[in-house]
């Protein structure tokens, strides 16, 4: 094993005792809830007032949400599932978009030491409720037409599902489902947070693989501590704030960022209802003098084909975005032509960070006051240890004999590793004990991310050492767009890839073997497309579908995405000694 000399940018005298000592804590000595952090202590600290959110409507009206009222929403929420019989540890779901009621919903299920786990709203039938089902869910708080979309027909194969909260005007409850508002009305707004242990599970979030079912990782009510330290120092996020985090609430980075952090630091958030469209985010950002913006690769670069570099900005000179301080991006990799137009077009640079579901907060990340390396995800946080691993034959870390190796010679490629014990780790895949003992060798997280690191500690992304699909932000896993194709009458074998794509940074692309007696044409393959829309909904069905009666399998019968890729984007096969002989 070589010399172990991993990086980190720690300075000062921050650690994560220190960031811990920042927050209040249950009154009494009764644990740590991330809801009295993000809410219910600004109110006992007289900030009661204070603007929460403002919630921006799809015809740009605002409601505005002090931190009292959702104290108080929050409590009648906690009240609610009480007199439902829901309590600690239990599972409550939010399948809806940005609105008030998702924040009230999130804020009174911590409180109630329940579990919040977020859905994506623009998931299929079958996602939603292979996800109901494997987080064990109890109740979930949607809108109407999404449960009628989603959710009625498989109800009955949901029986730990108990309860269906409907959300939004004009809630007409059926059967076995509870309008919101109804029970918020008959909920008082006074609620005591019982004690809850600073390991206690607090938020489930799934996120997908390359093969089996989605993992849900489990975080805990301790997250909170990395959540408010990391809202500050790379968001640069201060409490006279007004901050506006893009992300679908559906999402890690919508929970983590778009509603913990920002609660926490007592800021002002903005909540946009409202599909994306360039001049209404200049319009947000200029009307309600947002200073600090966390978004999306994908979205800058949908801003970036309105207004190319070197042309008049109309958009959005015609703004004023004065107030604007600070822009960070995560989800994907941020290519350096973006930070570039930022400067330009906005007058700041572009921060990318890098940070996944499992750290459950921003580990790597270009801060305020740093000179930005453009392409790079920045440096590590204070007290954050990051190295780079060399990889074997599988592309993953090599292990040999319960050691890795750490590279410490610049620009050399491995697997992104850290060091375990930041707060928000998260605390194990639900029921699946040796799904997340494998994630972890040598005292190292391993992250499945390949990453470079340069002479002076600044880590540059590389690619994924597994077959996740990033697309606009989302984690796809290719395991179940195969299962959802191979459903589809025509499709016999399938597989599932990443394609680069300008605006979303990969799109899906499908290559299926079809069973005897079809015939490949445009009309079917516009079929099965629409197929698993159906059932994956848009944000996971291949955008693409190519017809391959051979497709590159192992002697086993795995279909060898490697080569797939490989094969469409003229790459190097690499090693192909497990590929079935062909006759």
């Amino acid at each position: 094993m070589g010399e172990e000399t991993a990086t980190s940018s720690t300075g000062g005298e921050f650690s994560w005792q220190w960031a811990r000592r920042q927050l209040d804590g249950l009154p009494g000595g009764r644990g740590l809830n991330i809801a009295h952090e993000a809410v219910d202590r600004h109110v006992m600290a007289g900030r009661g007032n204070k603007a929460a959110l403002r919630c921006v409507a799809a015809d740009l009206s605002v409601t505005t949400v002090t931190y009292g009222e959702l104290a108080r929403s929050s409590n009648r929420f906690a009240n609610a599932l009480r007199s439902l019989g829901v309590g600690r540890g239990d599972r409550v779901a939010t399948l809806m978009g940005r609105c008030p009621e998702l924040y009230t919903t999130v804020m009174g299920t911590l409180k109630n030491t329940s579990v919040s786990c977020p859905l994506f709203a623009a998931f299929g039938p079958e996602p939603v409720e292979e996800r109901l089902r494997l987080g064990d869910v109890r109740v979930l708080v949607t809108t109407q037409e999404l449960y009628a979309r989603k959710v009625a027909e498989r109800r009955d194969r949901l029986p730990g599902l108990r309860h269906v909260v409907f959300v939004g005007p004009g809630s007409e409850p059926n059967s076995g489902t509870l309008s919101f508002d109804d029970l918020l009305a008959r909920s008082g707004d006074s609620f005591t947070i019982p004690r809850t242990d600073p390991q206690g599970m607090a938020l489930l979030h799934f996120t997908s693989g390359t093969t089996g079912t989605p993992k849900g990782a489990v975080h805990v009510h301790e997250a909170v501590v990395a959540h408010r330290a990391t809202a500050s120092s790379a968001l640069d996020l201060r409490q006279d704030d007004v901050f506006w985090c893009t992300a679908d609430p559906g999402w890690v980075t919508g929970t983590s960022y778009g509603i913990v952090a920002p609660l926490t630091l007592g800021v002002t958030t903005v909540v946009d209802a409202g599909e994306y469209s360039a001049r209404r985010w200049y319009g947000i950002l200029a009307d309600h003098r947002v200073n600090v913006w966390y978004t999306a690769p994908t979205a800058i670069r949908m801003l970036m084909r309105t207004t190319p570099r070197g042309s008049p900005p109309d958009l959005p000179g015609s703004f004023d975005l004065s107030a604007l301080r600070f822009i960070a991006s995560v989800g994907e990799p941020l290519n350096p032509e973006a930070v570039r137009w930022g400067e330009e077009i906005l007058g700041l640079p572009i921060h990318d960070n890098w940070w996944q579901t499992e750290t459950g907060s921003i580990m790597i990340a270009n801060v305020a006051g740093e000179r930005i390396r453009p392409g790079s995800m920045g440096r590590p946080l204070p007290d954050v240890q990051a190295a780079v691993l060399e990889r074997g034959r599988d592309g993953r870390a090599l292990v040999t004999d319960g050691h890795v190796r750490v590279l410490n010679s610049p620009e050399a490629e491995g697997e992104l590793a850290l060091r375990p014990g930041w707060p928000s780790m998260f605390r194990g895949y639900l029921n699946a004990a040796e799904r997340y003992r494998s994630c972890f060798s040598d005292g190292w997280y391993l992250t499945g991310d390949i990453a470079k690191r340069d002479a002076d500690g600044h880590y540059w992304f590389v690619g994924r050492a597994d077959d996740v699909i990033k697309s606009a932000g989302h984690l796809i896993g290719p395991f179940e767009v195969e299962s959802a194709l191979m459903e589809h009458p025509a499709v016999a074998e399938a597989g599932v890839i990443g394609c680069p794509d300008p605006v979303a940074g990969e799109i899906v692309k499908a290559f299926v073997t079809l069973k005897p007696g079809f015939e490949p044409d445009n009309g079917l393959a516009r079929d099965i497309t629409a197929f698993t829309r159906r059932r994956l909904g848009p944000a996971m069905a291949p955008r693409r579908v190519s017809f391959d009666q051979h497709l590159p399998k192992t002697r086993s019968g795995k279909v060898m995405r490697r080569l797939l890729r490989a094969r469409e984007l003229g790459l190097p096969e690499g090693d192909i000694s497990a590929l079935e002989e062909t006759k």
